[in-house]
């Protein structure tokens, strides 16, 4: 058994001035503190990469910068599934009683601190070497892959896929951390910049500054009591070149394996927390999840299903769409937000119920998958 005890969680945007190293600090400074610990009681460390500043020893670069001496530290890289890949290690070594409480940080400066062809070349990385890298794809160009695919086999348009980044722009209006504050419109989408057919530069998150932390302890620090009911992963190829068929992509096999592991089904879910780096990439996952019939994830954005007075809230704070993709850091933001309105702290963005939660975290181009249950315990 494990426990969320404390989250922390910087704005995302621009911060001039600011490393990868001290978002990070900056925001497991605020985790600890939620978790009424001191730095001293942190004896478990989890780092995820950093494009900006990689090293081979991140996590322990991490804990000399911060000032702690953990008994563990691990550095996680999985793509954008990463920061939940961690939180389910940081479950499985406080549950075997390998440490008591671990901080689990991501965050980059990438938007200040990397230039734009840096930046397509490092993520362009995620590409096969040989077979792939050589004709200039970009990560962008990859989801467009998928895209025009999944629109083909399920009559999904681009007006549909617009849809996701309205809503995730809606709910980030609420956020005063978010990176963008104004409203969109699904005409505003379509006339946005094409970026790679048929995304356009709206179904894309921004590249932003900003860090995430959460703790993870054997117990509960307070009367704040969120657990992880359960997790799985699933990692069903690296290069799109390879992908199995659309019905066939890890996040079904990783939901599958959590609700085996939880006991929990998707009817008793209050609240999800989905990876959107692009409109695609939500609306892909929604549906292998059970959040909706294939190709029908659009139509339950207009009736109001994922807002936040709907029957099941999602990304409540916008989502890397809108509050903003800081690498790693960006779909722990996700986590965050799921603790604070599981813990009814979410202010005017707080849902009615959010007592058991479901998050999934996606990296690569649909490669690998993380599925996880949170449970508020009274």
């Amino acid at each position: 058994m494990s426990f969320v005890t404390g989250v922390g969680l910087t704005s995302y945007g621009k911060h001039d001035g600011l490393s990868s190293l001290d978002l990070m600090s900056n925001a497991a400074e605020l985790a600890i503190a939620d978790a009424g610990l001191k730095r001293s009681e942190i004896n478990g460390i989890l780092c995820g990469y950093s494009t900006v500043s990689p090293h081979i020893m991140l996590a322990t670069v991490f804990a000399e910068h911060f000032g702690i001496r953990p008994a563990y530290a691990h550095a996680v890289q999985v793509g954008g599934a990463t920061g939940l890949a961690m939180t389910m290690l940081a479950h499985h070594l406080v549950d075997a009683g390998v440490v008591r409480h671990v901080l689990v940080v991501g965050g980059e400066n990438r938007l200040t601190g990397q230039s734009r062809d840096a930046s397509i070349q490092a993520l362009a990385q995620v590409g096969h070497p040989d077979y792939e890298v050589p004709l200039g794809p970009t990560i962008p160009a990859y989801y467009g892959l998928v895209a025009t695919r999944y629109m083909h086999e399920y009559g999904v348009t681009q007006e549909d896929l617009a849809e996701f980044a309205v809503l995730m722009r809606k709910h980030a209006l609420t956020h005063p951390g978010a990176q963008f504050h104004e409203p969109i419109t699904v005409a505003d989408v379509m006339a946005s910049k094409p970026v790679a057919v048929p995304l356009k530069l709206l179904d894309c998150c921004p590249v932003s500054d900003g860090g995430a932390a959460f703790v993870i302890s054997r117990e509960a620090t307070s009367d704040r009591r969120v657990r992880v009911r359960g997790c799985a992963q699933a990692h069903t190829h690296q290069h799109v070149t390879a992908a199995p068929a659309l019905s066939e992509l890890g996040a079904e096999i990783a939901i599958a394996r959590a609700k085996q592991a939880s006991g929990i089904a998707i009817s008793d879910i209050r609240y999800a927390a989905v990876y959107d780096s692009f409109t695609i990439t939500l609306a892909m996952l929604l549906e292998d999840l059970g959040l909706a019939k294939r190709g029908e994830a659009a139509a339950r954005v207009r009736a109001g299903h994922f807002s936040r007075n709907g029957a099941m809230p999602l990304n409540t704070h916008g989502g890397l769409l809108s509050y903003g993709h800081c690498g790693v850091g960006g779909a722990m933001a996700h986590l965050v937000e799921t603790h604070l309105q599981m813990t009814g702290r979410a202010g005017n963005r707080q849902v009615r119920d959010a007592s058991v939660a479901l998050l999934h975290g996606d990296g690569g181009v649909l490669s690998s998958h993380v599925s996880m249950f949170l449970e508020r315990v009274r």
